[in-house]
């Protein structure tokens, strides 16, 4: 048997024996995984063989030829190192290196009719075993010793080492021929039943040829009498050509139909191919629908449908101006970005009415995979185009209002980012030749208009949002609310739970106390849930016959509420307006719309600790520190000690815990806070406030001022106090709200405290701090 011998130990053991009675002992370890094997780490079983030929490779290995001679137990090891002239007949350097020397016995062998039995089995395990060659059972059978044919089974056996190992280290050669009875027995069980395998898969595949074989005989029988399948495939050509298709897909799809025609009907191919013309005769490709172009109507459709939101209804008929006058216009892209309820999925499809053109809604919330958007590759079993295709074979016009909701809950994983993929979609450079996977030929979306919907811009990749026309859509004014629930809500209810409309009156006095007591949202989802459990209230009452004559008519009282909606969980004169110390009155952007923050702080003895809780995030509480820092180093101005805060301790508290809260926006009222608790001057209960402080008192921007606004609205505030960049953003303020609180914009934070304290701080006038004109009117 051939070995090949690579440590420098091994090297120089074969070399010593070379210059001796060119006899080594083989033995395996125990672990192979161990590059220098101590006695501990090798089997006490070995095999003594004679070296019969060495050679050197190139690559630093020696190849020897050996010939098994008997087997030896091993009583003890011993490390010997090699001579000079022993370490020459292989390598120069080998005699450097130690190697190991054994003594031991030999194990005697006799055996006689389990060897017969063995070889028996034997015989039978080669006809099976394909890698081993017939011709050794010739071999051993000629031997005349029998631990020489036991040996020679084990030798050829394809066993793991383990078993091989085990065999080498039987006490006889009885115990050795018995335990290769065991083994081969156990050998030919496994290969007969991986016979059987081979022999059922054979089989399948010989039907699937056979099944194939008579399929082309029959189309060849179906040809001969006339009856050819060819039909299908003119109807397939006849439509690709009524379709009018560009040309580079006109070429493409004749090509796939010459596939199709080639292929078998059972192969994969052909369904792959036919699924692929299906798709393609499916799409539109010059099918379009008939824009309006008449002002009067689509504005009447807008305003028939949503109260308010004037500035996307503006944008829609500014597009169908331009669109009667240039005839074609490609599609805009437009985001709507709105707190929750605010009509954004439903003023997709109204602009879809007022254009007169196909509606299709795509959800994107949760999509992970970059495939949902671009398709899959055909190569994939059970492969489809994307979902934007998806929605144009729905759509069946090339020119369809395509709503893609949610797009600020995209997610991304291993499997690509849909963001990225939506980037030549919503791209007008790049969406007249969009690729899909699946297709894999250009597909125009230029003149289809995309209206995405997202609660927050923050979650929307900036090179996502460049490509879109953002469109902000604030909360509703409580008239707002009261009109919408007027003119849409109560009528939609009564219908659908069977009240008759015409017999019921839900007036204003009813409705106020719902929008006030029962919901604090900024659309009107949970509006709509209380007048529809009013609604289901009432459908439990007898009602006349709808076309019976003088049907009294049902007023709901207020009175009536706490019956059929239960006791009211919001009080709308919570907030107090009152002057507080230590309170101050913040505003906050949330998904959901503008919130009111109170920032309460409390001054108690201790050693300077600041503790905020509040579940706070980083940004937040660093807020608090600078605001902290400012007050300490307006300490004189404010009439307080330098050292003040090495004996108090201060607390700084947001109610509503459960809730977690963060951003930079809360910097002023933080501040205002701590001077008023500091200072003992009450905060102005009528003043909410806004904007990011730095430790040297200047007041910078912040967003989200459209929707703080009608948050200071909705709680009766009649001051807000904003940052001075952001006066800009007042005049998108809704009107109502613009009128009816009074605005201040600030630079420093001495004007903030000036606008917010209740009694002002002499020692800041004092020390020639340049006051905003508003500041300076309110002192």
């Amino acid at each position: 048997m051939p070995l090949l011998i690579g440590r420098d130990a091994s090297v120089a053991a074969v070399s010593a024996a070379l210059d001796g009675s060119r006899e080594i002992l083989i033995v395996t370890q125990r672990s192979a995984d161990v590059n220098v094997p101590a006695a501990a780490d090798l089997f006490r079983i070995g095999v003594r063989a004679r070296v019969q030929q060495a050679t050197r490779g190139t690559n630093g290995t020696t190849k020897i030829l050996v010939d098994a001679l008997e087997r030896v137990k091993i009583s003890r090891f011993t490390t010997t190192k090699a001579t000079a002239s022993h370490g020459a007949r292989l390598d120069a350097t080998a005699s450097a290196y130690p190697f190991a020397r054994a003594s031991g016995k030999t194990i005697p062998e006799s055996t006689r009719a389990k060897i017969r039995h063995a070889l028996t089995l034997f015989e039978e395990y080669t006809a099976l075993q394909r890698r081993l060659p017939p011709e050794i059972v010739g071999v051993l059978q000629s031997l005349d010793s029998d631990e020489r044919v036991a040996f020679g089974i084990a030798a050829h056996l394809q066993v793991p080492v383990d078993q091989r190992q085990a065999l080498l280290a039987a006490d006889s050669i009885a115990d050795l021929a018995t335990q290769l009875v065991n083994v081969l027995g156990a050998e030919l069980e496994l290969l007969k039943l991986e016979r059987k395998i081979d022999e059922q898969v054979r089989g399948s595949l010989f039907q699937n040829q056979r099944d194939f074989f008579l399929q082309e005989q029959l189309r060849a029988i179906h040809k001969e009498l006339g009856q050819e399948d060819g039909e299908e495939f003119e109807e397939l050509s006849r439509q690709l050509a009524s379709r009018g298709l560009p040309e580079t897909v006109q070429t493409r799809a004749q090509r796939e139909l010459r596939r199709l025609k080639r292929s078998a009907p059972t192969s994969p191919d052909a369904a792959v191919s036919r699924a692929w013309l299906d798709w393609v005769l499916a799409l539109p490709w010059t099918q379009r629908t008939t824009d309006t172009t008449d002002l009067d109507v689509a504005r009447t459709s807008l305003e028939g449908d949503h109260y308010g939101l004037e500035e996307v209804k503006e944008r829609i008929l500014d597009h169908i101006a331009v669109l009667g006058r240039v005839g074609k216009l490609p599609g805009p892209i437009l985001c709507l970005v709105g707190p929750p309820g605010v009509g954004k999925t439903s003023l997709g499809r109204s602009i879809a009415s007022a254009l007169n053109r196909k509606f299709v809604r795509m959800a994107l919330g949760g999509v992970r995979d970059e495939a949902e958007i671009r398709g899959h590759r055909r190569t994939y079993i059970g492969a489809l185009p994307g979902r934007i295709l998806q929605a144009m074979r729905r759509a069946e016009s090339v020119n369809p209002v395509i709503l893609l909701d949610e797009i600020d809950k995209l997610g991304s994983d291993f499997r690509g980012d849909p963001a990225a993929a939506l980037l030549e979609v919503l791209d007008p450079e790049q969406n007249h030749a969009f690729n899909d996977h699946y297709l894999e030929v250009d597909y125009d979306l230029s003149q289809v208009l995309f209206v995405t919907t997202a609660n927050s811009l923050a979650s929307i990749p900036e090179a996502l949002r460049d490509r879109m026309e953002i469109i902000r859509l604030p909360g509703y004014l409580e008239p707002e609310k009261l009109a919408i629930a007027r003119r849409f809500l109560v009528p939609k209810q009564l219908t659908m739970n069977g009240v008759p409309a015409d017999q019921v009156t839900i007036g204003d006095d009813v409705l106020l106390p719902i929008i006030r007591g029962y919901t604090r949202e900024a659309g009107v989802r949970d509006l709509e849930r209380r007048v529809a459990r009013v609604a289901r209230k009432l459908a439990r009452r007898a009602w006349p016959e709808a076309d019976a004559k003088s049907a009294p008519t049902v007023a709901v009282n207020a009175t009536e509420l706490p019956d059929m909606l239960g006791p009211a969980p919001f009080d709308h004169e919570d907030h107090t307006l009152q002057d507080q110390v230590g309170v101050a009155s913040g505003l906050a952007y949330t998904s959901t719309g503008g919130e009111l923050l109170e920032i309460e702080v409390s001054i108690l003895p201790g050693r300077g600790r600041l503790q905020l809780t509040g579940t706070l995030g980083d940004v937040i509480k660093e807020s608090a520190a600078a605001a902290l820092s400012y007050v300490r180093s307006r300490a004189s101005a404010l009439g307080l000690s330098p050292d003040f805060h090495r004996t108090r301790d201060i607390h700084v508290h947001l109610p509503a815990g459960a809730t977690p809260k963060d951003g930079p926006s809360a910097g002023i009222a933080l501040a205002t806070a701590l001077a008023s608790a500091l200072t003992g001057i009450p905060v102005r209960g009528d003043v909410a406030m806004t904007g990011e402080v730095t430790l040297r008192g200047r007041v910078l921007p912040i967003g989200g001022v459209r929707e703080k606004g009608v948050a200071a609205h909705r709680h009766k505030l009649t001051h807000v106090i904003v940052p001075h960049g952001n006066a800009k953003d007042l005049t998108e303020l809704p009107e109502h709200v613009r009128q009816d609180l009074t605005w201040h914009t600030v630079k420093t934070m001495d004007d903030v405290l000036a606008l917010a304290l209740r009694t002002p701080i002499p020692r800041i006038t004092e020390a020639a701090v340049v006051l905003s004109d508003d500041a300076a009117a309110i002192a």
